[in-house]
């Protein structure tokens, strides 16, 4: 069951650790008015985004690496797709990279954090997380999506899905697909 309960005044004074600073910065995602908007859109390259009032599920990550960490996950999602694109997911029918949504999908994602970060197993335990940890998850109705770990004791998660970036007790929500480590 889902506890989606929003969290208040639970930000950290301080950020000292790369994970903390991803905590702080998709967090901090939370007080803003974000529309969900999954739209194809052009974007520049690198460093590209969609407006800052538009977003899906994906973009709390992209935006939270970009802003804590400094890591442009458009740049390196497409560089390898362009490089290795025969491992990534076909299922919108590209025949090749494309720098402006490869990025804000969660097939694709998946496939990076498996080949570039650190591949954790999938439990049904608080102590199976660390908060920064990227959870990906199969919604009803075979939805893919990714959330980030910013509490795993209270099961405290931000993501976008549907109602702009919140943070909620939905750790264990969903049917989770993958758990991973990255730029941590």
């Amino acid at each position: 069951m889902i506890l989606a309960l929003p969290v208040l005044g639970a930000f950290p004074a301080r950020a000292d650790t790369p994970a903390q600073k991803l905590v702080a910065a998709v967090r901090e995602q939370t007080r803003h008015r974000v529309t969900y908007d999954g739209a194809y859109t052009r974007i520049p390259y690198p460093m590209g985004d969609v407006a800052a009032d538009r977003g899906v599920c994906t973009d709390v990550v992209i935006r939270g690496y970009r802003t804590a960490l400094g890591i442009d996950l458009q740049q390196k999602v497409h560089e390898d797709m362009k490089a290795h694109f025969a491992l990534y997911p076909k299922a919108w029918g590209l025949k090749r990279a494309d720098s402006n949504i490869d990025h804000r999908r969660v097939p694709n994602l998946r496939v990076f954090f498996k080949r570039f970060g650190t591949v954790r197993p999938v439990g049904r335990q608080a102590s199976d997380y660390a908060a920064g940890d990227l959870v990906t998850y199969n919604l009803p109705g075979n939805l893919p999506h990714i959330a980030v770990v910013t509490d795993p004791v209270q099961h405290l998660i931000v993501h976008n899905i549907g109602a702009g970036p919140k943070e909620e007790r939905a750790l264990f929500g969903y049917d989770i697909t993958g758990h991973f480590q990255y730029g941590l």
